[in-house]
């Protein structure tokens, strides 16, 4: 595992303050970050647009590019 050096920097300074070891500080930084609801643990449904109750001609999930070109108005 690869840490910036400013990073490393700020983690010792804070396990001085605090009297955590790295790896401790490590843990618990980790541990809240995948506590957070950002972490992925949100709600999520693919809306696809559709007019008049269908589909858009030539949008699928399938074809990136095709996707792309209509969202711009290229299509």
């Amino acid at each position: 595992m690869n840490i910036g050096k400013q990073i490393l920097r700020a983690e010792k300074l804070r396990t001085a303050e605090t009297g955590q070891t790295l790896a401790g500080l490590v843990e618990t930084a980790s541990r809240d970050h995948l506590a957070s609801p950002s972490c992925g643990q949100s709600d999520f449904r693919l809306q696809l647009q559709v007019k008049r109750g269908r589909p858009v001609p030539g949008v699928t999930v399938n074809d990136r590019d095709a996707l792309y070109e209509t969202m711009e108005g290229r299509s």
